[in-house]
């Protein structure tokens, strides 16, 4: 394995690890696709201006296939190095990925016949070409272990794939394939980075001395029960036996979570956004069991899952990322994540559980959770862009 090489004294830092460009386009991108969103909503428009494509479409890809694997590539492409000793995407090429990504984003809005298949291009390209510059590392220093990770963007590779040709024709239900296969692997690598490190984060950030309860079997079950929910609920779909084993995941996680809590949590930001996270991710498998039980609408399952479970998740990593790979004190955080972490919450709460006890404004419960996401990552925008853009404290590459 060759060491990582090491320069010192950089102003600007925008090009040197993946979490930098990512995160930065993921926040900003939070804020205006919302912003759309909410207006899209308010103003009753169903297709976006000039294109057939329907609002409520894009918004739930651009939130999976957009914000969500923004957040992904520039966690893992940063991991990756620190896992392996490999140095990942940097410089012009780091840039060149990032472009691809933002372009992607940008064609929707563009009023031409061949837009559509110029995104389908440019995001399919984004995909496979972060495939193959986290593979690099792995297979470099022969760390096969990290195939697990790497498999999941396999799979948002095919399904973004399976997206675009149920969105061209060519793929009948390919649309709600990609769609699902999307958000739940997204869950998916969500729970397997969130084991590795939410452990680890709570031993060592928390004010006295704890050991956590992590269980081997609880670990190899929860995989294999998420793939067969996976299958069971997207691909071939039977909602009896998915909703048995939804079940079973809710009951697994929140056993997961017992092990896990320490009231040392709710004293540190960085620790109970996550950990509040992972409990909304757990709460969505429970209610999407009941759905199959009661009249429980099943979209209020998902929102669990994204704007709980994977918004407030995404939110909490990357502001811990930040600090930690700039060379700042992740103990010290800035005092405005609270309020950050604050909003994300809420608006997690007015949106999965405003229309279950006040369905009458539903409209209201849209919009709240809109705004208030809006909120959050403007918050997180203004306080981490400038951490981004500059060089770490130190001085040191990265």
């Amino acid at each position: 394995m060759q060491p990582i090489q090491e320069p010192t004294h950089y102003r600007f830092s925008f090009h040197h690890l993946g979490f930098r460009p990512f995160f930065l386009l993921a926040g900003t991108f939070a804020v205006f696709s919302t912003t759309l969103w909410f207006f899209f909503y308010q103003t009753g428009t169903t297709e976006l201006p000039g294109t057939p494509m329907p609002t409520m479409l894009w918004h739930a890809h651009e939130m999976i296939y957009g914000y969500a694997l923004a957040v992904i590539a520039g966690f893992i492409l940063t991991a990756v190095r620190n896992w392996t000793g490999v140095q990942t995407l940097h410089g012009a090429a780091l840039i060149v990925l990032a472009l691809l990504w933002l372009c992607a984003r940008i064609l929707p809005f563009v009023d031409n016949r061949g837009a559509f298949a110029a995104m389908a291009i440019l995001d399919i390209s984004f995909n496979l070409l972060l495939c193959l510059a986290v593979l690099h590392p792995i297979v470099k220093s022969k760390q096969w272990n990290q195939f697990g990770v790497w498999s999941k963007l396999i799979f948002l590779l095919a399904g973004n794939v399976l997206f675009y040709l149920g969105l061209f024709g060519t793929l009948q239900n390919g649309i709600h394939l990609g769609l699902y296969t999307g958000l739940y692997i997204v869950v998916s690598l969500l729970l397997l980075m969130a084991r590795r490190v939410i452990p680890f984060f709570i031993e060592k950030g928390v004010d006295s001395p704890v050991t956590l309860i992590n269980y081997r079997w609880l670990d190899l079950s929860s995989l294999v029960l998420m793939l067969v929910f996976l299958v069971v609920e997207v691909f071939y779909p039977l909602p009896k036996i998915a909703g048995v084993t939804a079940a079973a995941l809710f009951i697994l996680h929140a056993w997961r979570l017992r092990g896990w809590y320490t009231p040392g949590i709710w004293k540190k930001p960085l620790l109970w956004s996550l950990f509040l996270a992972y409990s909304w991710i757990t709460l969505g498998f429970g209610m999407l069991a009941l759905s199959r039980i009661i009249a429980l609408n099943p979209m209020l399952a998902v929102h669990a899952f994204a704007y709980g479970g994977v918004g407030l998740m995404t939110l909490g990593m990357m502001a811990r990322v930040v600090l930690g790979h700039t060379g700042r004190n992740v103990f010290e955080p800035p005092q405005q994540i609270n309020w950050m972490f604050g909003a994300l919450f809420l608006g997690s709460l007015a949106r999965v559980f405003g229309p279950i006890f006040l369905p009458d404004w539903y409209g209201f419960w849209i919009g709240a959770s809109q705004v208030l996401w809006i909120a959050a990552f403007t918050l997180f925008c203004w306080v981490y862009v400038p951490m981004l853009i500059m060089a770490r404290v130190d001085g040191q590459y990265g």
